[in-house]
């Protein structure tokens, strides 16, 4: 594995620890996107060519995926569950006031952190918390804002 970007080099070695691997672009792609923060377009014929596969069916693979970003986010995460349990407990209101406050953090959706009892969750860089409302969210980005 010698020349290439870092990028290119991280995206091969990626490959070659998963190429036995039955559905490998899934993990790969996991593993670029913990490494970088994101999917960078420029991994997409690498993978491609890796994998044997067309850059199409790559790139559809991460757009397809909400998990998967195709730019670098802002500093802060905040992940806020949507699904049904976390619904009943005021999940869209949380989301609302996610989204009204705080316009420096990116703010993404996901259905279920499998913290359903624990309703509404929320993931802030990493860090999964449960029965979160509007003053714990603003107290959990705060503290991210610190350990940054």
């Amino acid at each position: 594995m010698t020349g290439g970007s870092p990028l290119e080099q991280r995206v091969r070695s990626a490959v070659a620890t998963h190429r036995g691997d039955r559905g490998a672009l899934l993990p790969i792609l996991h593993d670029i996107q913990a490494e970088f923060g994101y999917v960078d377009a420029a991994a997409v014929p690498i993978l491609a060519d890796e994998l044997n596969l067309s850059r199409a069916e790559v790139f559809g693979v991460i757009s397809f995926y909400h998990d998967f970003r195709e730019s670098p986010a802002a500093g802060t995460v905040v992940r806020i569950c949507r699904a049904e349990a976390c619904q009943a407990n005021g999940a869209e209101a949380l989301m609302a006031h996610a989204r009204q406050t705080h316009d420096t953090v990116t703010v993404e959706q996901v259905f279920c952190f499998g913290n359903c009892a624990l309703g509404p969750a929320v993931e802030v860089n990493g860090r999964l918390a449960g029965r979160v409302d509007a003053a714990r969210l603003d107290a959990l980005v705060a503290g991210a804002a610190v350990q940054a």
